[in-house]
């Protein structure tokens, strides 16, 4: 039996409102991005004090997607030191301000607005995203954010809602043994969180030491990068599938969603541009190869967005999709907390995630990167929270999945790094706290 094509294709079609009686095509697509860029950049050029500064003296007229290149970058700078001059609707209108705090402990926040058409938008991506992973009555634990109206578990219920499914809002996992009883006492089937959150629910034993059988038809994670090593985890754990879901809230929460085929996101085509740049000459890099991912919102009310630099790596897949899909895919988002060990080696959040996860008895952890005590000497500090009892088998065990990190075992052995790893025991507690991306923490320089 072949793979269903991805349930946002024939959403899109619809979005897009072609006349054809046959299936959507990628010139369709193209030429509703080349229009709707054409009405944002005529949207903002009239109402955003921030874009009239930024495109004075450009010629505004977009014939091509040639064309849309002359036109400057958004930063999320920009989006911390002028968020109000972005706005293209009065105050009156808004119904939703989100605050994303920086990653440092210090900086400016970004602040987004959105209108209720804004959220509507929203909304009706999760109604018709979802289908890809439930069916009608089936019961979905958002274990995300949603007690306040507008946040993005209220938006998923009720998207849910619109499917014929019934979204149980959760809020974040703080214990998982109490998460799993609800999921038992409401019959829940689907889970949508956090990828080390949900890690808990999967590796948590009973008083018998025994793991909680749960009849899972599918698991969303989202938020954070999502690490093999977790997903082979929860298929195995419940015999499910696992999804995995690109958005920030630059875009309006969603962004790409997989299919079945399990090969990249397919995108929001129609309400979302997306290209990819070298970062560094900024200009377009060739279908295949990796870069990062730069946003343009095309219906958008509030605060439309235009050549934004999201900061994420990836590249679009050449080809097609199992699912037969005429969307283009983006490649899983790799890390975008790089972090320098010399001029050209570097570390992600990832390297970490893909072998410390592969042990079985780690939920979560941190890494700190501190000024060691000689020059050019860096201190890797990893604070590890375990399931179970700290032991000297847990300890090999970190260190050995540490020295599968090239670069680390290469630094540690040449005397430029030098590492310390501090165990938790379980505690049947999560101690992160908020949605925030897992980083590699750099205190280097901040004596």
């Amino acid at each position: 039996m072949g793979i269903a094509t991805t349930s946002l294709e024939p959403w899109i079609k619809s979005k897009i409102g072609t006349d054809s009686s046959g299936g959507l095509t990628r010139k369709q697509i193209e030429d509703h991005q080349l229009t709707k860029i054409q009405e944002t950049i005529n949207l903002v050029t009239s109402q955003s004090r921030f874009y009239k500064r930024l495109y004075s003296g450009i010629d505004c007229k977009i014939a091509s997607f040639q064309d849309f290149l002359k036109l400057p970058f958004t930063t999320p700078e920009d989006l911390k030191n002028n968020p109000m001059d972005f706005l293209c609707v009065s105050q009156n209108d808004i119904s939703r301000i989100v605050t994303l705090q920086s990653s440092g402990t210090t900086g400016k926040p970004k602040r987004l607005f959105f209108t209720e058409a804004d959220q509507e938008l929203t909304i009706d991506f999760f109604h018709h995203g979802m289908l890809t992973l439930i069916r009608p009555k089936d019961r979905v634990l958002i274990m995300l954010p949603g007690e306040i109206p507008g946040s993005v578990g209220d938006l998923l219920r009720l998207g849910l809602e619109r499917a014929g499914a019934t979204g149980v809002v959760h809020g974040l996992v703080t214990d998982p043994e109490a998460t799993l009883e609800q999921i038992k006492r409401e019959n829940i089937n689907v889970l949508v969180g956090i990828p080390t959150q949900v890690l808990s629910l999967a590796r948590f034993k009973d008083s018998k030491g025994l793991s909680v059988s749960l009849n899972m038809r599918s698991v969303l994670l989202s938020t954070d990068y999502v690490p093999l090593a977790i997903v082979q985890e929860l298929e195995r754990a419940w015999s499910c599938k696992v999804f995995n879901h690109y958005g920030m809230t630059e875009m309006g929460l969603g962004g790409g969603l997989e299919c079945e085929g399990f090969c990249g996101y397919h995108l929001r085509e129609a309400d979302l541009y997306f290209e990819i740049i070298d970062p560094t000459s900024e200009r377009p890099v060739l279908e295949g190869q990796s870069g990062e991912v730069v946003i343009t919102t095309l219906t958008r009310s509030a605060m439309p967005l235009i050549r934004y630099r999201t900061g994420d790596r990836s590249r679009f897949i050449p080809g097609l999709c199992a699912c037969n899909t005429v969307l283009k895919r983006l490649d899983l988002i790799k890390s975008r907390d790089r972090v320098y060990l010399t001029q050209t080696d570097y570390l992600t959040m990832a390297d970490f995630d893909e072998v410390l996860f592969e042990l079985d008895d780690i939920l979560d952890f941190q890494v700190t990167l501190t000024d060691g005590m000689q020059e050019n000497e860096n201190y890797l500090q990893l604070d590890v929270q375990l399931k179970g009892h700290v032991t000297w088998e847990a300890k090999r065990n970190v260190i050995q999945a540490l020295d599968k990190i090239t670069l680390v075992k290469d630094a540690k052995q040449n005397g430029s790094l030098r590492a310390f790893f501090y165990l938790e025991a379980g505690s049947g507690v999560i101690s992160r706290k908020g949605t925030a991306k897992r980083q590699i923490q750099d205190k280097r320089g901040s004596a």
